[in-house]
């Protein structure tokens, strides 16, 4: 089963919305803000349940469009984003878009790092995208984040990506609710991304955990590997930075 599917069960589970989702979107989309979205015509690639679309919407984009590829996740955005009129939810492979020159904004949080053919898929959000338009991604970084490949990733490399994904949802609490509990004990002692995990609830630990465990593809590059995604591409002030919490890259580049 593809991450798509797999990524299907946990935003079925998880399909609520949450203040701090709002947060969570200005880190890793920063230095962009609210202005930079306001009036803007916005593609959400791997949309998931639809929280980083929405917080687009509030900004004031005045058309969006989000896909994913799993039929309950779209179901899940489509509920999220049923408010906006100005919001479009489909279901689609990000290898079968067809826009060109179209949107103002192309986006991708924390879904570039999971497919088999990354380069391709930021090809096709270039490709989507406006002359002056900006490409934004966030995928995971290595540096920041030693630890996961060295410890999680085998794990899930060579066992919960191979279970079911129910199965793994209940094998995970094993791992969220210690670190619930630590990083609630230890808060004052925390820095960065586990300073910000302090001020979650459970089942928002146990979400990011499950989310660790459950895709086929995850991977945690280097700068210049994620530089390299970019390369031959038509885009120009290509900047890359950890982002405040430090675990992972933000991308920013405008389409030339």
């Amino acid at each position: 089963m593809a991450s798509e599917q797999r990524f299907g069960f946990q935003w079925n589970v998880y399909s609520e919305l949450n203040s701090q989702y709002e947060s969570q979107f200005k880190n890793w989309v920063s230095p962009l803000s609210r202005s930079d979205f306001a009036g803007k015509s916005v593609l959400d690639v791997g949309c998931g349940m639809g929280r980083n679309a929405y917080w687009a919407l509030q900004w004031g984009a005045h058309r969006l469009v989000a896909f994913d590829y799993d039929e309950r996740t779209v179901a899940a955005a489509r509920r999220n984003l049923k408010a906006f009129p100005q919001a479009e939810v489909l279901f689609k492979s990000i290898y079968d878009i067809s826009w060109h020159d179209e949107f103002d904004i192309a986006f991708s949080i924390g879904v570039i790092h999971h497919l088999e053919n990354p380069g391709r898929a930021v090809a096709n959000m270039v490709h989507a995208l406006k002359v002056g338009g900006t490409l934004l991604l966030w995928v995971y970084s290595y540096e920041g984040n030693e630890w996961v490949p060295r410890y999680v990733d085998p794990i899930r490399k060579h066992i919960t990506s191979k279970l079911p994904v129910p199965v793994v949802y209940w094998l995970s609490y094993l791992c969220s609710v210690p670190l619930w509990l630590t990083v609630k004990i230890f808060k004052k002692y925390t820095t960065g991304y586990m300073r910000q995990l302090s001020g979650s609830k459970l089942w928002q630990i146990h979400n990011i955990v499950l989310d660790q465990l459950i895709p086929t593809i995850a991977h945690y590059w280097k700068r210049n590997e994620v530089l390299e995604l970019l390369a031959g591409l038509p885009l120009i002030d290509i900047k890359i930075h950890h982002p405040p919490n430090g675990n992972g890259w933000t991308v920013i580049a405008t389409k030339n």
